[in-house]
């Protein structure tokens, strides 16, 4: 017997369903309906939940089990690839480009994949989130150009990854490879990266039980990130040439 999924109240500042009562199938589907405003996103993440829907369905909410994260001090780049990074010169930035990472990412081309789940309601809502201070992107430049990047959601010392993108073979990885550098350096320990597959898998990433995830996150989410509005000065700007992505700060 399938249970009813709870349908969201319409104040965006109203609680969500306890995320250990998601559905084992579909894994993590956990409530509908509701809006996408900052309150209510912001909520959502800082309790183990996201949003993910189609063009044409009602807003979705997930909780899945297990949840896919990565150590910020353990994202790994192959030895070929840091190699090949010795004769570029791309550049990492954050919070420059944000809407053109934010469109790149909603139209990049995925493998088995028909359409995006970054619908245009999608694109506004964390177009609101980013000019409210919680939204980030890291950006990847060759020459001026665009060549890679994600975007996410950062709460306390949390850091909750969304979508990521490559114009050029790599991008996407230096965009990750750089953002845990930097958040190591700042002690923040974890990135967010929602679902598990061989790639994020080839990164580095790990599987955690939804329980562990909620007590670690939940705590994270509560501490003081210390940084507040764009990251662009804070971050810096890297050189994908000098960087040593080895290095575990």
């Amino acid at each position: 017997m399938t249970l009813p999924i709870p349908v969201l109240e319409p104040n965006p500042l109203a609680p969500f369903p306890d995320p250990r009562s998601a559905l084992r199938q579909p894994d993590g589907l956990l409530a509908v309906g509701g809006d996408l405003a900052v309150e209510r996103l912001l909520n959502a993440y800082a309790s183990g939940i996201f949003p993910w829907f189609s063009e044409g369905q009602p807003i979705l909410w997930w909780s899945p089990d297990p949840r896919t994260v990565f150590r910020t001090d353990r994202v790994r780049l192959s030895s070929r690839f840091r190699r090949s990074l010795r004769n570029c010169n791309w550049r990492i930035r954050a919070d420059t480009a944000f809407p053109e990472v934010l469109h790149a990412c909603a139209n990049v081309k995925r493998q088995g994949q028909h359409g995006t789940w970054i619908t245009d309601a999608m694109q506004s809502a964390y177009l609101n989130l980013h000019h409210a201070g919680h939204a980030h992107s890291i950006e990847v430049f060759d020459n001026g150009i665009l060549v890679g990047g994600l975007y996410g959601v950062a709460i306390g010392r949390m850091f909750f990854g969304e979508s990521m993108f490559s114009a050029r073979s790599g991008g996407s990885k230096v965009a990750l490879a750089a953002l845990a550098h930097r958040l190591a350096e700042w002690h923040w320990p974890l990135i967010d990266a929602q679902v598990e597959n061989d790639h994020l898998l080839s990164l580095g990433a790990e599987s955690w039980s939804r329980t562990r995830f909620l007590e670690v996150t939940s705590d994270l989410c509560k501490q003081d990130g210390l940084i507040s509005g764009q990251w662009t000065a804070r971050f810096g700007e890297m050189d994908a040439r000098t960087l040593d992505w080895k290095r575990q700060p």
